[in-house]
């Protein structure tokens, strides 16, 4: 495309050149623009998801294997070299908000740290960077959060106002000795239990055990009891948002295909791959404020919502339409645009939203009732053109 465009050609080492410091900058700085206009953005939080938050943020962390020749820069876990994408994920607004890097090999819980900018917020953490400050950073800023329960943590229980007790307990005993002898029952109704995790006095919590196909999950949250245990388990199934971010970074926008040799090309790519999922993630935002809301719970969707992996594979097939776009002015610019806008609309919609719709679709009130298999449904025009 670059000597399509009529331009000077250029030698391989030369254009390596270009991926240096200067282009590393440059996408710095276009990353920045591009977060600073994401945190101006009006959050879309469905139903009582916004009702004790301002915005709920998930963490999580993607590894990106690189050169070998960079192992030393960006050490993995193994004799490799990867590096770690840190990302602060936005639920009201569907894209990255914030993200960093690191050595593959260092471990994600050192790299969450919250402070008083997070006052007001939610949080949806993945175990890696689950820890007694980390709960306790989030009282004391006035934040929330649901994170699973940390197989090492040993929760002493003050309080149980659900779920199904056998006989009186001893306050601050341990969970997992009121489970082995039986106290409190795990016969598939949910738990609702205040404790204590940490040493000495620990951090108050509220823990709730919900049932499911493998068995009961277990989570620890500070929100109020008007969000009952099922609520909290949807919650942190929401989370899965931001795998699907990840997939879209590394099977979209080349984010695990990065073959550079030194440190600033890999950065620039990096910052080149998350700019691109943050305007995915935009419009897909943009499009979703936009469309008809249920006007009251249970209402059926009739029309698929738009999947942004299907839709980043449209913008991708369209980018030189779309780049030629950006040179129109004046009437046959509004045009074009909008031709542009019905054909990522079109393509962009998710082709499985029946089988597989979305949690946050189902927290917005929507039913989705699933569809037929392809053979019941050709029986029925078959059976319709018989009669």
């Amino acid at each position: 495309m670059y000597l399509e465009g009529g331009a000077e050609q250029v030698v391989r080492g030369g254009f390596y050149r270009w991926f240096g410091p200067a282009l590393e900058a440059v996408m710095e700085c276009v990353l920045a623009r591009a977060l600073a206009y994401v945190a101006r953005q009006r959050r879309d939080l469905p139903g009582w998801l916004g009702r004790h938050v301002k915005d709920w943020v998930i963490v999580d962390s993607s590894t990106v294997r690189l050169d070998d020749r960079l192992i030393e820069e960006y050490p993995g876990a193994g004799d490799y070299a990867a590096l770690k994408v840190h990302k602060h994920f936005s639920v009201g607004i569907g894209t990255t908000i914030a993200y960093h890097l690191s050595p593959a090999r260092e471990h994600d819980s050192p790299h969450l740290s919250v402070d008083a900018s997070w006052k007001g917020l939610g949080l949806l953490a993945d175990l890696g960077y689950a820890s007694v400050r980390l709960l306790r950073d989030c009282e004391t800023h006035d934040m929330r959060y649901v994170i699973r329960l940390k197989e090492s943590w040993k929760p002493k229980v003050q309080s149980i106002s659900r779920g199904t007790l056998t006989r009186r307990f001893a306050k601050g005993s341990d969970l997992d000795l009121l489970l082995a002898h039986e106290t409190l029952l795990l016969d598939g109704k949910v738990i609702d239990a205040l404790v204590h995790i940490g040493e000495q006095e620990g951090i108050a919590s509220r823990l709730v055990g919900v049932p499911g196909p493998k068995g009961y999950c277990f989570y620890l949250t500070n929100l109020p009891n008007a969000v009952g245990p099922r609520q909290i388990a949807d919650l942190y199934r929401v989370r899965w948002e931001i795998e699907s971010d990840n997939k879209l970074d590394k099977s979209c926008l080349n984010l695990d295909a990065i073959g550079a040799r030194t440190g600033p090309a890999v950065r620039a790519l990096v910052h080149a791959s998350i700019v691109g999922s943050v305007i995915i993630g935009l419009l897909a935002h943009h499009h979703r404020r936009r469309e008809t809301r249920p006007k009251k719970a249970g209402m059926e969707r009739t029309v698929a919502p738009i999947h942004p992996q299907t839709l980043a594979r449209a913008v991708g097939c369209a980018a030189s339409s779309i780049a030629a776009a950006m040179q129109l002015k004046g009437a046959a610019a509004t045009q074009r645009w909008d031709e542009l806008a019905r054909y990522l609309v079109h393509m962009g919609r998710d082709p499985n939203w029946r089988a597989r719709p979305s949690i946050l679709d189902q927290l917005r009130g929507w039913k989705i009732s699933p569809g037929r298999a392809r053979g019941a449904k050709t029986a029925s025009i078959v059976s319709l053109a018989a009669n």
